[in-house]
């Protein structure tokens, strides 16, 4: 289960609990709660998981540009060697060569900053939800912490009754 559909489901509880009159406070179905944060404390090292594949696939990813870049290299060697051994245009050669080198670095170079963005903006985006998780969470956790200070203040003034 995505963990956004469980802070779903935890607002959706919180939208369906009895408020306490006079109060910002409200009952909340406590195993209810309980089962959704459980799946939450499941689901969040799935969101984990999903940011270590992003890497993983960033790191296949360069070195898939890594060795690109080493055929695009070793194809510039050969075609060097070449050139150099026809002896018609050695000057022509090496600077061609030095342009593919060139090249190559520049295209390995672009993958990299294009998989980093790429891991960046998604770990930048499950950070983001991670925090406004854990900020309702903890709003979650203060309202239900009020709630029982009011019920115990509410018990504490009562007064005794004879039955």
């Amino acid at each position: 289960m995505d963990i956004l559909e469980l802070v779903d489901r935890l607002e959706e509880l919180f939208n369906e609990s009895r408020a306490i009159p006079f109060t910002h406070n409200v009952v909340v179905d406590e195993d209810r709660m309980l089962d959704i944060i459980d799946q939450m404390r499941i689901t969040v090292p799935e969101e984990v998981r999903k940011a270590h594949q992003l890497l993983n696939q960033r790191d296949r990813i360069l070195a898939q540009a890594k060795e690109e870049a080493r055929r695009t290299i070793e194809l510039a060697q050969q075609q060097k060697e070449e050139i150099i051994r026809r002896d018609a245009i050695v000057q022509e050669a090496e600077a061609r060569a030095r342009e593919i080198l060139n090249q190559a670095r520049l295209d390995a170079e672009a993958i990299r900053q294009e998989a980093d963005a790429y891991a960046m903006e998604k770990l930048a985006q499950l950070e983001q939800e991670l925090a406004r998780m854990i900020g309702e969470v903890q709003n979650g956790i203060q309202a239900l912490q009020q709630a029982q200070a009011s019920a115990a203040v509410d018990e504490e003034s009562e007064p005794p009754t004879n039955d």
